[in-house]
């Protein structure tokens, strides 16, 4: 019962207060303008062109903090309050994706380790729990067992890609931090709500990979304690 409580409980408890913690810190952070005025989608584009970058689109997306790059079109999109704002939030997030696309320029090795992962990753995120499900129902028959070792290939898969990502996102975040600050788009002073912004941001992919890696151990140790029944 305790195993069970750490690697399954504790997790998802880390997941809840890293959502909780980039909710709060987004929703301080984007209510604070900066000083200069700068839009996000034009943060962006200061950051990649700083890097040599004229080929990457940025488009407008629905919904909050979903922001992202997309390597494959090389599109960066922004949420309407980060393409449009002008907050410290707004322009951590927006600079944090035109990080990404510098990795993506760059080669940043972990990015091209992230990409050759993704897709056996979405496959192996979409079979991992009707599998795991199905495999803990019948585990006291030989089928069960195979189902199971199914679903912790799984879950190792998706555990090694959410490992890779920390460095990633982490990187992008200091190339973010960087750029700002050397192209006058944030005062020095102003960076406590930038540096508050993206940590907490990071913290849900630290909670993402803590998850990932309880439910692999906790699928191993029911494989294990089968095998010695």
């Amino acid at each position: 019962m305790l195993i069970w409580i750490v690697l399954i409980i504790v997790p998802m408890l880390f997941g809840l207060y890293a959502q909780m913690k980039i909710r709060s810190a987004y929703g301080r952070n984007v209510q604070i303008p900066s000083r200069g005025g700068i839009r996000g989608v034009e943060a962006a584009q200061a950051v990649m062109r700083s890097a040599g970058i004229t080929d990457v689109e940025i488009v407008e997306v629905p919904g909050e903090l979903s922001d992202h790059y997309d390597p494959m079109h090389k599109r960066l999109a922004l949420s309407h309050d980060n393409y449009h704002g002008t907050s410290l939030a707004a322009l951590g997030v927006a600079a944090h994706e035109a990080g990404h696309a510098i990795q993506h320029k760059v080669g940043y090795s972990m990015m091209s380790v992230r990409q050759t992962l993704a897709p056996a990753t979405q496959i192996a995120a979409g079979v991992a729990n009707f599998v795991l499900i199905a495999g803990i129902l019948l585990i006291s028959s030989s089928f069960g067992g195979t189902l199971l070792m199914f679903g912790a290939i799984a879950l190792g898969l998706i555990c090694l890609f959410q490992f890779v990502t920390l460095p990633v996102e982490f990187d992008a975040s200091r190339r973010a931090k960087a750029q700002l600050v050397n192209l006058g788009i944030v005062d020095s002073d102003e960076m406590e709500g930038v540096h508050e912004t993206l940590d907490a941001a990071a913290l849900t992919y630290v909670a993402a990979f803590v998850a990932a890696l309880g439910s692999l151990l906790h699928i191993v140790m029911l494989l294990t304690g089968r095998r010695d029944d």
